[in-house]
């Protein structure tokens, strides 16, 4: 048996539209391919110079800069000019203890990944509202619920995007689209491979399932978000992260 194994009945995503930032990398990657083989017409965005995986169509933009977010919003609108699926993976740390801490380190971390998705949201609100049955999937962490020592900045910025995820499926839930975000625990990723061998030991020590996870764990589990399967789940916050946070 040779080609692409068939997408499972409901999890097809054909003739939908899905952008997914983030996707030159890590988990956005995992994702933008996992939506492409579902089906889905797959808008890969990420900094100048890094492509999406095979299958997408990339787009750059800098989603540090609010401007080029509503360029971006411009863009889509005019062609597809339509959006099914959201996906909101892209995330930078800048890690320090609070007292250590430079403000441009807070407010980068703050803009690019808690700020963006505001914007992202405000402006596909129409496209998602006309679509009837959109997906929003917005990518958080485990330290977003729980803090974590020396990420003051990227765990308020996960934290205010799991906040931002809830409010915005009561809002637009009336609409027909659904806001749901994903809460990895380590996920092996270029992010994370800079990262003493001490601190991932730690995570697979308080893991239950005595690993760390993979980028296409959490696509996996983002394919599920925005198919049909999950028609009627919204405003949850689903853990990918082996049970780190649990054990």
């Amino acid at each position: 048996m040779s080609g692409p194994l068939p997408v499972p009945d409901g999890l097809d995503l054909a003739g939908r539209v899905a952008l997914v930032t983030g996707a030159g990398g890590g988990i956005g990657s995992a994702t933008a391919a996992r939506l492409a083989r579902a089906g889905a017409t797959v808008l890969a965005v990420d900094l100048p110079g890094r492509e999406g995986p095979p299958g997408t169509r990339s787009l750059a933009c800098d989603l540090g800069d609010a401007a080029a977010i509503r360029a971006l919003v411009a863009d889509v609108a005019a062609a597809p000019g339509r959006l099914d699926v959201l996906v909101h993976a892209a995330g930078v740390t800048g890690d320090a203890m609070l007292w250590k801490m430079e403000d441009a380190a807070w407010e980068r971390v703050l803009r690019v990944n808690l700020d963006s998705a505001f914007h992202l949201l405000k402006g596909f609100a129409p496209l998602l509202r006309a679509a009837g049955a959109a997906s929003v999937v917005l990518v958080a962490s485990i330290n977003g619920q729980r803090g974590k020592l020396g990420q003051a900045n990227y765990a308020a910025s996960k934290a205010g995007l799991i906040a931002l995820g809830k409010t915005a499926a009561l809002e637009l839930g009336r609409h027909g689209v659904r806001v749901n975000s994903v809460a990895p625990g380590w996920i092996d990723t270029p992010m994370t491979a800079s990262i003493p061998a001490a601190f991932k030991q730690r995570a697979i020590d308080e893991s239950a399932l005595g690993r760390t996870g993979t980028p296409d764990d959490v696509a996996g589990a983002v394919l599920f978000l925005c198919s049909g399967l999950a028609r009627h789940v919204t405003g949850q916050v689903l853990r990918v992260d082996g049970g780190q946070l649990t054990a």
